[in-house]
């Protein structure tokens, strides 16, 4: 089964009409596709994630483009194609529930099923108690349930009908964290159990790595990089990607001066000193921007300590990417602690993430001298 989404679409003010002159507020220009997999639209809000889904259900029409479901058009605007909602066969789990408060779990998981027999009616819905596993609720009334409870509810009703794909608004955004791990494994599981498509909102870095098979990034009603979860976080291709997934550590101030014998690295004058960086297609003169994630920084050790593993030792002849700083504070994140320290040559600020073991061996503070090193392998350079 595959999803082929590529379409258009503008927005004028409050009242969505345009007028003689008017600018567009927001411009939707989006194109990706997806197979049988779990494909994650992630963003930050206002990026056009919702509209794209609400116009592949059919509750928004796009101005041009084309949406395909498998080998059936659901818009196509040079044919003149717009399916009406309920003649597309999908599954929408919205941010909120939506349960109806006067039905029974049985009664709101049965309600969108339309032509079938009081007999297939029963055996769909027992079919999809025990998909999502509540079977011993099937008599309980929305307001008795918790609230991942009522998400299983919501989204045994979405799949009664047999969709073809189905789309999810940020179905966990309200649920505390053990509730929403637990859900997310579940929903992994049934996607792969009835192998159809499932197009995921979220604008959480975490639950959309753990998540995704596939993930579009949207910003400004464009997808700016489509792909596996570790291609989008560990290669992302412009700085807004690479902000959204967690390079604090970006530099725009970065010059080419060459690279290296056989193309197999680029020289970078940058943060007062030479950094070697991955090979990039680029001439000498060129600037650039370059990044790194906080956890993929080494804390070096120059011979003075660090014999407990604790920090990387290194020899003087292996010194490239070494950076000598001041510690100006540290951050607690639970499993790990995020040190931020100023750069020497430059000024600039550098965020380093190490483990609780580490932390606790090192036994230094804010304004002690520190020094790092940059791998070239994890460095983006864009």
């Amino acid at each position: 089964m595959t999803v082929e989404v590529e379409i258009e679409k503008e927005f004028y003010g409050r009242k969505l009409r345009k007028k003689k002159g008017e600018k567009p507020s927001f411009s939707m220009h989006c194109s990706f596709d997806a197979d049988s997999e779990f494909a994650v639209l992630f963003g930050c809000s206002g990026s056009g994630k919702t509209t794209a889904l609400r116009c592949i259900a059919g509750l928004e029409n796009p101005d041009a483009g084309t949406i395909r479901i498998n080998d059936t058009l659901y818009f196509d605007s040079k044919n003149k194609v717009n399916l009406p909602p309920q003649k597309r066969k999908i599954g929408y789990m919205f941010q909120e529930n939506a349960l109806f408060p006067h039905m029974n779990v049985r009664q709101n998981i049965e309600f969108g099923l339309k032509g079938l027999s009081s007999i297939e009616k029963n055996d769909r819905v027992n079919e999809m108690l025990g998909l999502v596993g509540i079977e011993e609720l099937e008599f309980a009334y929305p307001d008795e349930l918790s609230g991942g409870q009522k998400q299983k509810v919501a989204l045994a009703r979405a799949l009664a009908p047999n969709p073809e794909v189905l789309l999810l608004d940020e179905p966990f955004s309200a649920l505390d964290t053990v509730v929403r791990l637990k859900l997310r494994k579940e929903l992994r599981t049934i996607q792969k159990k009835l192998g159809i498509p499932v197009i995921f909102i979220t604008h959480d870095p975490v639950e959309a790595f753990t998540m995704a098979d596939r993930m579009a990034v949207f910003d400004n009603g464009r997808v700016q990089q489509l792909g596996s979860p570790e291609e989008v976080f560990y290669h992302p291709k412009t700085r807004y990607v690479a902000e959204l997934v967690g390079f604090s550590n970006l530099f725009d101030d970065a010059v080419v001066e060459g690279h290296g014998q056989g193309d197999e690295c680029t020289f970078l004058w940058s943060l007062g000193t030479e950094i070697t960086a991955p090979y990039i297609r680029r001439m000498a003169g060129d600037r650039v921007s370059w990044g790194i994630r906080p956890e993929n920084i080494e804390l070096v050790n120059n011979g003075s300590g660090g014999s407990d593993g604790s920090v990387t030792s290194i020899r003087k002849e292996d010194s490239k990417n070494l950076l000598d700083g001041v510690v100006r504070n540290f951050v607690n994140k639970g499993t790990s602690w995020i040190m931020s320290m100023k750069l020497k040559d430059s000024g600039a600020v550098l965020n380093v993430e190490v483990t609780n073991r580490i932390f606790d061996s090192l036994k230094i503070g804010a304004g002690d001298e520190c020094m790092v090193r940059i791998k070239t392998s994890d460095m983006i350079v864009f």
